[in-house]
């Protein structure tokens, strides 16, 4: 079983793997998060930071700028990154609006986005994780700990998703990637 995951993870594009939930690692600074200031993001075919919405970068690396930005605290560059993406409702760009409102304090509406986001994929252990940290934030340990057993449920025991959210529930501590 495990050389069938592993097989799975080497072949997906490593910005849909460090998206998913199961990257242990926050993500590595690039020239998006380096030098691109503001609402930009490093567009390697030009060669400079643009606007993500004249950017040459698919959904996958948009996402993964997303993510980089957010783990960086700039949230909202994060949140202009995702409304560029075509795919508005695509699991893990509600995901991310989710983590991204939830970051910025606005919890109710990070809320509705994890909500959102599984309604559209009930399998989504990263959007269960942050909304189960945000529950923790709150205070709320009971919720928070039906989402960790809807990730163990669902498979992704000893993912990255389940391992934070069950350090957030022992620790009252989230994380920021």
């Amino acid at each position: 079983m495990r050389c069938f995951a592993l097989a799975a993870a080497l072949t997906l594009p490593m910005t849909a793997f460090a998206a998913s939930g199961n990257d242990w690692n926050p993500p590595k600074p690039t020239e998006t998060t380096k030098t691109c200031k503001g609402k930009r993001v490093w567009d390697e075919q030009k060669k400079r930071c643009v606007r993500p919405r004249k950017s040459s970068l698919n959904q996958q690396q948009l996402l993964g700028a997303a993510r980089e930005l957010a783990y960086a605290g700039r949230q909202e560059d994060a949140q202009a990154v995702l409304g560029a993406m075509a795919d508005q409702q695509d699991s893990l760009v509600l995901t991310y609006w989710g983590f991204t409102h939830r970051r910025l304090g606005d919890l109710e509406l990070a809320q509705d986005y994890y909500e959102q986001a599984l309604a559209r994929d009930p399998d989504n252990v990263l959007a269960r994780s942050y909304m189960g940290q945000g529950l923790v934030e709150q205070g709320k340990y009971g919720a928070a700990l039906i989402q960790w057993k809807e990730i163990k449920a669902r498979g992704g025991d000893g993912t990255w998703a389940e391992a934070s959210l069950r350090s957030a529930l022992e620790t009252g501590a989230s994380y920021s990637y």
